[in-house]
């Protein structure tokens, strides 16, 4: 296990355990479950986490937002799950959702295992075409031959990686969705290879879809293609290879499944993707082409704006990845993309953003996190921007996407073009240059930066105020501060404040309403009580079990910040001698804030006639300046429940 592994255990814990997990992949910076049942997860308890940026769900995916960092988490996640890399378990499946999230999620999980792969080879492209305009070398020297080579042999050979990475979304064996790809990639059967010979004759002549035979198969005509760097067919393919393998599968006896049933598959579905699926899905991708052109072709400038201002909000939700199939065959088909590449403009505006909040806050901790979220964002990754500083901040969120679509509007005024993949962020540049080493797309592609971070910058500059805490509001404290407080405050000493967050689910009382007089007296010690809604009950913060009751109906903590803690489940409920409760932890162990401890079947107890209502004290109260409980009926695990001042 690696340097991740409490974080790793902490968060398979707090999705349900490894028996709800279906599946784990990661992006740039999330670790995307498919989960069985979302809601045995607990997302306040991972929001809270350190670590853990926030919890998304979009797509059919639970998303644990990590940061740059999330390739570690994943590594040390895995081994929990038993899993391997991709993280699938195929034997199971979860709920389905509607069509369009099986559509994120199926998108999601062919291209994430090869994108990070496909910028770095476009990168290598971008370099080299940089090199030579700039006049360092000629396209005919070895060196371009080399580079080129390294820049150019995923995407020649893309079906390849993407005949792999669809074989295992469809539960089919990846190799043999690798070998349908090289099928596809061979270079006999490629329309450029077949035009050399004699047309035997043309199908649908006179249509947009014309296209001449020069050969069949038995009789069946064979539709010239090339297949080598397309998305669209060889995932269709490979779906209905899927279909194939699960039908032989089933009547094929396990003697002899190991070669008939991938060799079964082969014949039946390469005669069929190439005759049939094959055609059908290249003419599509051609007419998607043609489609998101004809949109662009209407108003560039409009288009570009709109795609400028909302991908942000595309990418909170994860619907951002329903277009990276139409970006990347737009590049593949027409030779570049002018359609989804006015996105470019929100990364610099988001970056800018943070960085005027980083010049004028001055919580120190906002600071903090604004300067490498800046550098990060500059290198292309956004997401700990957005889901750290500007949607908590919201404000700022808005001037992102704002400057975003001005930037957006710029690029489809001047023709902004992408000709390769490529890179992120500022390594992005280089996919600008034109293929015959021209400058002038770089120069717009600078210059839309600069005008998104310009206005963004400005804007958050002169627009962002930091807001005062109310007092009273809700999640404040609701008990008045006392006097020998506000002395304090006068006499210029420093406040400490911890945090103790709810230890359950349910609707919060105040103590002194509690039906038992020891508690609501407070001379146990001060907090509040929660009626449960659910029979859990998580660590409320980090620290160490200093006492728990044979009986398993309270137990005793400290905390790290020296807050002695007792948490009495139900009332006189240490008369049924642990029957319905059942622990997690036990006496002495080091504990971590959002952490199960202990289980109790709520249903036995209330017919057995107990009260389940829940004190949390502070049982060293007299340690500090005041124990205050916060406001709000309802509460959540790892939500705040007392705020102890010291």
């Amino acid at each position: 296990m690696g340097k991740y592994e409490e974080l790793a255990k902490e968060i398979v814990r707090n999705v349900g355990g490894r028996e709800n997990v279906i599946s784990l992949t990661h992006c740039i910076t999330r670790l995307r479950f498919k989960l069985k049942d979302e809601s045995k997860a607990h997302d306040q308890v991972l929001k809270d986490m350190e670590g853990v940026v926030t919890v998304m769900k979009s797509g059919g995916q639970y998303q644990v937002v990590i940061g740059n960092h999330v390739p570690d988490v994943y590594a040390d996640v895995l081994p929990l799950l038993g899993l391997e890399e991709g993280g699938s378990q195929q034997a199971e499946e979860g709920p389905k959702g509607n069509l369009f999230n099986r559509f994120i999620d199926i998108i999601s999980g062919i291209f994430q295992p090869i994108l990070g792969i496909m910028a770095a080879c476009g990168m290598v492209k971008g370099l080299n075409a940089m090199f030579v305009a700039m006049g360092l070398y000629t396209d005919t020297c070895g060196g371009y031959m080399i580079l080129n080579a390294i820049g150019d042999g995923l995407f020649t050979y893309l079906p390849l990686f993407l005949g792999y990475t669809a074989a295992k979304k469809f539960n089919m064996k990846p190799m043999l969705g690798l070998v349908i790809g090289a099928i596809m990639c061979y270079p006999s059967i490629q329309g450029s290879a077949l035009e050399g010979g004699e047309v035997l004759y043309t199908l649908f002549k006179g249509t947009i879809f014309e296209s001449p035979v020069y050969t069949d198969f038995f009789g069946i005509p064979l539709i010239g293609m090339d297949y080598t760097s397309t998305v669209i067919p060889v995932i269709f393919v490979v779906y209905f290879a899927s279909k194939c393998e699960k039908l032989f599968n089933k009547f094929i006896p396990d003697l002899v499944k190991f070669f008939f049933v991938p060799m079964l598959t082969l014949l039946v579905t390469i005669p069929v993707g190439l005759l049939v699926i094959g055609p059908v899905a290249t003419f599509g991708s051609n007419i998607i082409a043609e489609a998101v052109m004809s949109v662009r072709n209407f108003s560039p400038m409009l288009a570009g704006a709109i795609v400028g201002l909302t991908w942000q909000i595309l990418v909170i939700f994860g619907l951002h990845w329903g277009f990276i199939p139409v970006y990347i065959n737009n590049i593949m088909t027409n030779g570049y993309d002018n359609v989804m590449m006015p996105f470019f403009a929100c990364t610099f505006a988001t970056s800018a953003v943070v960085l005027a909040i980083f010049f004028k806050t001055k919580d120190k901790k906002l600071k903090e996190m604004a300067l490498p979220n800046f550098i990060s964002g500059i290198f292309g990754v956004t997401e700990p921007a957005i889901y750290g500083i500007l949607l908590p901040l919201k404000k700022p969120f808005i001037i992102s996407c704002i400057a975003g679509g001005i930037g957006g509007g710029f690029y489809g005024a001047f023709n902004f073009r992408k000709f390769m993949m490529g890179g992120m962020g500022i390594f992005e540049f280089p996919a600008m240059i034109e293929p015959d080493g021209s400058l002038g797309n770089l120069y717009v592609a600078i210059a839309g930066a600069l005008l998104s971070m310009i206005i963004a910058f400005i804007a958050t500059m002169i627009l962002y105020k930091e807001e005062k805490p109310e007092t009273a509001g809700p999640g404040e404290i609701n008990q008045a501060v006392p006097e020998k407080i506000t002395e304090e405050k006068k006499a210029g000493s420093i406040l400490a404040q911890c945090q103790i967050a709810s230890p359950l689910k349910g609707k919060v009382l105040p103590l002194d309403q509690m039906k038992d007089d020891a508690f609501a007296s407070g001379v146990l010690g001060k907090g509040a009580a929660v009626l449960p809604e659910e029979g859990k009950v998580y660590a409320p913060a980090d620290g160490e079990i200093t006492t728990l009751f044979p009986t398993l109906h309270a137990l005793g903590m400290m905390t790290k910040d020296g807050v002695e803690l007792l948490i009495h489940i139900g009332l006189d409920t240490v008369q049924l001698n642990g029957e319905g409760f059942k622990a997690h932890i036990s006496q002495g162990e080091q504990v971590k804030k959002g952490q199960l401890l202990i289980e109790f079947d709520m249903d036995f107890l209330e017919k057995k006639g107990y009260c389940l209502e829940t004190p949390v004290l502070v049982t060293n109260s007299d340690d500090f300046l005041e124990v205050a409980a916060v406001a709000g009926e309802q509460v959540t695990p790892g939500e705040t429940l007392l705020k102890v001042l010291k």
